[in-house]
């Protein structure tokens, strides 16, 4: 392992991690971290080869992105937590969920999806062949690549332009990605199935999607909802990928509400 991965904590009350998507940091949460403060000791991480995390070589594999994560953020927490993730970070937070369970106390997954590629037996999620020429661009111009999964987010949305500007931007405000960890995180994307470990976690899981996400769809929360079974599905209209940033104060409104609910 080298080193722990850099966390930006803030505020005062239970602790809530979150987990940025494939290619991101943690500063995707900014604006919606800045209002949970006030109920929340927020914990926002950077995955490893993200922002001003670094890599380790053995990072190649969803458990070992988790046991990095998992020996970072603990240490930091007060108890049992509430690990909120979201896509590629939602997955994270899943499998966290099983190797450490004694440290999460609930789940937020947002347009996370428990198998992101395409399946005979599961055919809402991404195409394979869009996931492998993610991959095959990767490997050429991971700049383009990075931009391109961007837009790919915003596609349908109401005010797609403004919510593409703004990930933009926060892509912008660090360090680019490791390559080694992109590649990394989208062969987990392309790998993952967690749907066999869904009916284990007996814990309460608040399940968050837009409305009009073309990665992971609502007919996707759906149907992972029925797998979980302490789940809450919650569908924010006219979203699309990253619902945090197209409808920020509905989405910490949910937040807020299901942890007053559920404490």
């Amino acid at each position: 392992m080298t080193g722990t991965l850099y966390i930006q904590t803030s505020g005062e009350g239970p602790d809530l991690v979150m987990l940025h998507g494939w290619g991101m940091h943690a500063g995707v949460w900014q604006d919606v971290s800045a209002t949970l403060t006030d109920q929340f000791r927020v914990h926002c991480v950077d995955l490893p080869g993200h922002g001003r995390s670094r890599k380790s070589d053995s990072e190649v594999t969803l458990a070992g992105w988790v046991d990095r994560v998992a020996g970072s953020v603990i240490p930091h927490l007060s108890g049992p937590a509430c690990w909120l993730g979201w896509s590629l970070g939602g997955m994270v937070a899943t499998q966290l969920a099983q190797q450490y369970p004694q440290w999460v106390k609930e789940l937020i997954l947002v347009a996370t999806n428990l198998r992101f590629c395409q399946a005979d037996d599961w055919p809402e999620a991404v195409a394979p062949e869009v996931l492998h020429g993610f991959a095959t661009d990767l490997l050429q111009d991971h700049r383009a690549t990075l931009q391109r999964f961007l837009a790919l987010q915003v596609i349908g949305e109401a005010q797609s332009r403004q919510t593409l500007k703004a990930l933009r931007q926060r892509l912008l405000e660090q360090a680019e990605p490791d390559t080694d960890m992109l590649e990394a995180g989208l062969a987990i994307l392309q790998n993952t199935d967690l749907r066999s470990l869904a009916p284990q976690l007996m814990l309460p899981v608040l399940l968050i999607g837009g409305e009009r996400d073309r990665l992971v769809s609502p007919a996707a929360l759906h149907e992972i909802a029925r797998l979980l079974p302490q789940c809450r599905l919650e569908v924010i209209p006219a979203a699309g990928h990253a619902p945090f940033v197209s409808r920020p104060e509905l989405f910490v409104n949910l937040v807020k509400t299901y942890c007053e609910t559920i404490d």
